[in-house]
């Protein structure tokens, strides 16, 4: 049955309804000769009336079963926007034919027809130009073939969760499969609301009852839900189907837009997962994107979508409103800008391949008890041979390679094969925990896992993407049974004698690098080529590392840098996702089997090792005697930790480097230079100075907690770490946004070095008359009371300096800009569950700090990071205490 277009009832949540309106519409295909009504919501009356010029237009398409209420929230801040001044986007978001509240044509509307109705209706709206598309679902492929077919129109796409091509032979998703199946379309789709309610129920966090009630509105009929099963009949499952070739058309041309493109992605969308987000950018290389942590299909209910889209236009409105001018140039890296003194990553292990001195000394146990020893000759012949049949099997460069291989020589040879053909080595700690792990690998949608059986495990049991190589030979069942297609001992054999591809240069990418996740889920960070190279340089010259110096590197990042330094590497024998297993008998035996002059370990580790110190024996010492350089990286150590360490290795000069995944070394500090700080001690930890060409600035916190000011090496500002460095990351991976507000405020900031990159680190401190980095804390653990902010890591530290406390966290309680602060300590001796702390230590804590508290709370443990077991979560602590002081059960934070 046919029924005319209506407007949508007033009331509405968050729609405006005087941006209804009906536009009528010459039908093309098969409506030709009948003209169709649309109902669309339009900002161009209301513009007109703020008297804007109007920049261009959004050309809004919903998807199945929304309509256009889904653009809500785009409509009113684009307009709020121009109100302020900023470039005034028109914004026209259609409901599809029955759909919505458009026309009920009682007709079949396949993808063609579909694109072609769109098609007319723009003609008929005489749409004013540049247009931006903008789709979601099946809305996404729509306004993509509008795309395509306009490309006189055309200035930028953006797409939320949506697909444009299926590979063949793999089953479309299981809900579309069974929303499809005979005898369930039409119950599920037309003749219930379950179709429709179950896409409103992936909404993270869930929509309120008047949002729901406002999506099922045009739909309270089976009548006017026919398209809704129309929609799902559509799907193309397979090339047999009459909408595939006009989905490969669109697919194809795609491919062959170079306008700006934004991808906005919710990664838990049971529909349209990271493999259709990973189609994309194979199509759509230069694309933004970013992926909304923890968001689901309806990514424009769960997350801010609207922002980001109105941040992107402003970000490329020169582009977007001038069709034709080029892309602004992408920024070089401070370093080598030509690339001409670019010495590839892998030139270490080349210079030395004829050397049958020692390179990595494995101390993982074998049936003999022996340690392996791999020399020079025999690690570059790996690594040449692993290229070359890695290349031969298909792995190109640019191809992601996730590593599921614990240190050792193994990993050495396959990090260093990849990174010679270009293939981009994805590394995420297996301490981030199975959750995280599988975050970190679907994120970066790999195209290949190298694993042992334990990984290979989890990526076949938690559905992780990518072809499956084991690291050992597996029997056939067990093979069949991971979905391995081959092993490292096949890709050797069949590398050998083959010749490598070019060699990557300086500006291609090498790695992503997973971050901790101590501050929220684990983010990819992007490095090239020559920031690898600038890390291994900035390194080696701050320490002195020769061929003859031998590392010792019980902290995961720097395990590999053995080779890049040319320089032989060990990693002690401990659990590496968990460095608080390493001990200090294993130090001293790494330390033995290596000749190493350097140690390399996380804070964490540190700790253990001085802890089980009494177990070392006399030879132990001896060895751990000759070690000339000490660090402990990751997180800040305290003085009366390093000088615990030091006993241990009494000939070595103890560091202390500050760092982040970003930007693994930033400032340096050694022991003598910590004590010479503690002289006239600034709140805070000491870091140093920076390293090299390094540069260390401080944007100022505003009375709310924020980093507003400009950076500045002005001593004594508390505000926000910012760092520049030549081997600072490149960019985060997929995650457009986060690296925006990383680099928020920094542009210009060396008006002598141009191309210089910074990055705001999350790190809150400041600097001192002396050039020193003082370390306070996290920016979102910054207490934000009625006297301004309060950094917590000061006030920390006085409170540690009681003797009946071994460590202490300050968290806030109460509203924001009232917060009050709470000490939570660790005892000496520790205290055997959560409680108020009795009247004698809380008198002794507050007698120890200017800080005014208004509890102190005793654990037996403080909550740590995963990755480094030593970064307190003061975020979890902080909701704890509230919890406590509310009258809340005092279990263990």
């Amino acid at each position: 049955m046919t029924a005319r277009a209506t407007l949508p009832p007033p009331g509405l949540p968050g729609l405006d309804a005087g941006f209804s309106r009906i536009v009528a519409v010459p039908g093309v295909g098969v409506d030709h000769g009948v003209v169709r009504e649309w109902h669309c919501l339009d900002t161009g009356a209301e513009l007109t009336r703020l008297g804007v010029r109007v920049v261009g237009t959004i050309l809004a398409v919903h998807g199945n079963p929304t309509w256009s209420y889904l653009w809500r929230a785009l409509l009113t801040q684009s307009v709020h926007a121009a109100e302020r001044g900023e470039p005034a986007w028109r914004v026209v978001a259609v409901d599809q034919l029955d759909m919505g509240f458009s026309d009920r044509t009682d007709e079949d509307r396949p993808l063609a027809q579909r694109v072609a109705d769109l098609g007319a209706f723009t003609a008929a709206l005489g749409l004013d130009t540049p247009v931006v598309t903008l789709g979601h679902d099946w809305g996404g492929v729509v306004s993509a073939g509008w795309a395509i077919d306009h490309p006189e129109s055309l200035a930028g796409v953006v797409l939320l969760n949506t697909a444009v091509h299926h590979p063949d032979g793999v089953p479309i998703p299981a809900p579309l499969r069974l929303a499809g199946a005979r005898g369930v379309l039409a119950a599920s789709t037309v003749a219930t609301t379950a179709f429709l309610d179950t896409t409103l129920a992936l909404a993270t966090p869930a929509v309120d009852a008047a949002t729901r009630r406002a999506y099922r509105t045009p739909y309270g009929s089976a009548t006017r839900r026919r398209a809704i099963g129309g929609f799902v009949a559509d799907i193309p499952a397979d090339g047999r189907h009459p909408s595939h070739p006009e989905l490969e058309r669109i697919a194809a041309g795609v491919a062959e837009l170079d306008v700006p493109a934004l991808l906005l992605w919710g990664p838990e969308d049971p529909i349209f997962s990271d493999r259709y987000l990973d189609d994309l950018l194979d199509r759509l290389p230069h694309a933004d994107v970013h992926r909304f942590e923890g968001a689901s299909h309806l990514v424009a209910e769960d997350r801010p979508y609207a922002e980001a889209v109105l941040t992107w236009l402003r970000e490329h409105g020169d582009r977007l409103t001038s069709p034709g001018a080029t892309a602004p140039a992408r920024p070089v890296t401070a370093t080598d800008p030509d690339g001409s003194g670019f010495t590839p990553i892998w030139h270490g292990l080349q210079q030395r391949r004829a050397d049958d001195e020692t390179a990595i000394v494995d101390m993982s146990p074998t049936r003999s008890g022996a340690t392996r020893r791999v020399t020079w000759r025999q690690l570059d012949d790996r690594v040449r041979r692993l290229a070359a049949g890695l290349h031969r099997i298909g792995v190109r460069k640019g191809d992601r390679v996730s590593l599921l291989v614990p240190p050792g020589p193994t990993l050495s040879a396959v990090v260093y094969a990849c990174l010679r053909i270009g293939a981009v080595i994805v590394v995420a700690d297996a301490g981030l925990g199975i959750r995280g792990l599988t975050r970190a690998v679907r994120g970066s949608w790999p195209d290949f896992i190298i694993g042992e059986t334990l990984g290979l495990t989890a990526a076949r049991a938690l559905g992780w993407p990518g072809v499956r190589i084991s690291a050992a030979r597996l029997p056939k069942a067990a093979s069949a049974a991971l979905g391995v297609t081959c092993s490292l001992s096949d890709i050797l054999a069949q590398g050998t004698g083959e010749p490598l591809p070019e060699p990557p240069g300086p500006g291609d990418e090498a790695a992503i690098l997973f971050t901790s996740g101590s501050t929220g889920p684990a983010k990819g960070v992007a490095y090239t080529h020559g920031q690898l190279s600038a890390l291994r340089d900035v390194l080696a010259d701050h320490f002195g590392v020769t061929q003859q110096t031998g590392l010792v590197t019980g902290f995961a990042p720097f395990a590999l840098l053995g080779p890049a330094l040319g320089t032989r590497s060990v990693t002690p024998q401990m659990d590496v996702s968990s460095p608080r297993t390493l001990t200090a008998s294993a130090v001293a035996a790494a330390v033995r089997e290596s000749g190493a002059g350097i140690v390399f370990l996380s804070p964490a580790a540190v700790l253990n090792v001085v802890a089980t110190a009494d177990a070392l024996t006399e030879e132990d010492r001896a060895a751990l005697a000759g070690v000339h350089t000490f660090l402990s990286t990751g997180a800040p150590i305290s003085p009366r930790l390093l000088e615990s360490a030091a006993e241990l290795m009494p000939n070595a000069t103890p560091h202390t480097p500050y760092g982040m995944t970003e930007c693994l070394l930033v400032t340096d500090v050694t022991l003598d230079a910590v004590h010479d700080a503690a002289q006239a001690p600034d709140a805070g930890v000491c870091v140093g100075v920076p390293i090299g060409a390094n540069r260390v600035l401080v944007s100022a916190l505003d009375a709310d907690g924020r980093a507003t000011g400009t950076p500045t090496a002005e001593p004594g500002v508390l505000g926000e770490i910012v760092v520049s460095a030549p081997h600072l990351k490149d960019h985060y991976d997929r995650l457009w946004l986060t690296d925006r507000e990383a680099t928020r405020g920094t542009e210009g900031l060396d008006p002598f070095e141009p191309g210089a990159r910074w990055h705001r680190t999350g790190d809150v401190g400041h600097l001192d008359e002396h050039g020193r980095l003082w370390v306070e804390g996290r920016m979102p653990h910054v207490l934000v009371t009625e006297d301004g902010p309060l950094a917590p890591v000061g006030p920390e530290q006085e409170v540690e300096r009681v003797d009946a406390v071994r460590r202490a966290a300050v968290v806030g309680v109460g509203p924001h800009g009232l917060r009050q602060a709470v000490a939570v300590v660790e005892t000496i001796p520790p205290t055997k569950r959560a409680t108020l702390a009795d009247p004698g230590l809380t008198a002794a804590v507050r007698g120890s700090t200017r800080t005014p508290l208004v509890a102190v709370l005793a654990v037996p443990h403080l909550p740590t990071d995963i990755r480094h077991n030593s970064k307190i979560d003061r975020s979890k602590l902080s909701g704890w205490a509230e919890r406590i002081l509310a009258g809340g059960r005092p279990a263990a934070p």
